[in-house]
């Protein structure tokens, strides 16, 4: 098999790149990991080099090229059936792909007001209108998912959507958004997996600043 390749952005920001990323680590999938920064104005320019949209995260296997962190998850979880990156049952499978996809779609206001910024010191900013209420429905999902499957993750065991929901660990804690004591559960049983550990200190040691993700 070719070698599964997976460029992705500054490890601080971009919560695209971590989705795919951290499946594939948590999932135990060998790949390249290899960081393009955006630290230019208008990103970089390398990005139209490796990715038809000229946007990070891509995946190349082979002279195949995969775009968007959803598809890069199928895609390799189509090429590594036994690695579990989704859940077993069809059902919660049919489950965890929409909460997926409700990820992928949904909450702008809350991506758009909370930048993904691993480096940044906790601190809460003033909210614009909708946040509060993305912030609700994502309770929501998680309070009833660890509910019902038992925690400490979404389905039990990590699965790709922990994963897609990575990024909004990091959001709810820097800028301190909630205080339900499920969810700073939730949020500490992500933060302590070895995969989120590893991209965490990663994101810590760059130096690249991308002034309009500093809110």
């Amino acid at each position: 098999m070719a070698k599964l390749v997976l460029y992705v952005g500054n490890k601080n920001y971009s919560s695209w790149s971590l989705r795919p990323w951290l499946a594939l680590t948590a999932g135990g999938i060998p790949f390249e990991d290899v960081v393009v920064p955006f630290d230019f104005a208008a990103g970089n320019p390398r990005f139209h080099e490796i990715s038809p949209t000229g946007r990070v995260p891509v995946l190349h296997h082979g002279e195949i090229r995969i775009w968007e962190s959803l598809a890069i998850i199928e895609y390799v979880a189509e090429l590594f059936p036994d690695a579990g990156l989704w859940p077993e049952d069809r059902a919660d499978r049919a489950r965890a792909r929409s909460y997926s996809m409700e990820m992928l779609s949904g909450f702008r206001a809350l991506r758009g007001a909370c930048p993904m910024n691993i480096r940044r010191p906790r601190k809460a900013i003033a909210l614009p209108d909708g946040v509060v209420e993305d912030v609700a429905r994502i309770e929501t999902i998680w309070r009833e998912s660890v509910a019902q499957s038992g925690g400490p993750f979404l389905f039990g065991r990590f699965t790709a959507a922990d994963a897609m929901f990575a990024p909004v660990v990091n959001r709810f804690e820097t800028y301190e958004l909630v205080a339900d004591p499920a969810t700073l559960a939730y949020i500490d049983a992500v933060k302590a997996h070895p995969a989120f550990r590893q991209w965490e200190e990663a994101a810590r040691v760059e130096t690249w600043i991308v002034p309009e993700d500093e809110a």
